[in-house]
């Protein structure tokens, strides 16, 4: 259980670290006049997340999940899944944020992972709901948790970042919302 307990401190203090990383951009992008959109949600996004890490320690000393034996495929995908994490942070650079920060009139990235899905940063969320539980055993978690958040990232985030960004976005036409509209793009053509 003690590499368990270090995996799970480790992913913890990662969230802590893309907070600060998130403060920081947020600054920065109000600077530049950016604002803040739909930021009465943020408690709730914020909520998920710590009662999905308190549910895999609620499972672990309360009714003793363990790792399964097949504990190296689920980490195999998160870790797969923590590249395309970065790769969308890198991507945004100073523009990722946990938040929903917009700055008027300036274009919608397509660099790295933004060229092939509209928010690879949530695929990547979902995909970790689903698999870190299943590394301690924690299938309530995992079930429950992942269900939860994909509700709130569906019915709440994803729309209210959609229509933030087609309000303030650079010459943003039908056209390209098409394109780059929902979890993924279109792949079979470009905007014109």
């Amino acid at each position: 259980m003690k590499w368990t307990l270090i995996l799970w401190s480790l992913v913890v203090l990662q969230r802590i670290w893309e907070i600060g990383v998130a403060k920081q951009n947020g600054e920065w992008i109000r600077r530049r006049g950016g604002q803040e959109i739909g930021g009465e949600h943020y408690p709730l996004i914020v909520g998920v997340h710590v009662l999905f890490f308190l549910g895999i320690l609620v499972e672990m000393f309360l009714y003793h999940a363990t790792s399964p034996s097949w504990w190296w495929l689920p980490f195999t995908l998160f870790i797969g899944v923590q590249a395309l994490r970065y790769w969308s942070i890198r991507s945004l650079g100073r523009f990722w944020n946990t938040r929903i920060w917009v700055i008027p009139n300036t274009p919608i990235e397509r660099k790295g992972p933004y060229r092939y899905m509209r928010h690879p940063n949530y695929v990547a969320v979902v995909t970790e709901f689903l698999v870190f539980p299943l590394l301690f055993g924690a299938y309530v978690t995992c079930i429950v948790m992942t269900f939860v958040n994909i509700l709130v990232l569906v019915l709440l985030r994803i729309p209210m970042e959609e229509k933030a960004l087609q309000e303030v976005s650079l010459s943003l036409n039908e056209e390209e919302m098409e394109y780059t509209g929902g979890l993924f793009s279109r792949w079979d053509q470009e905007p014109s």
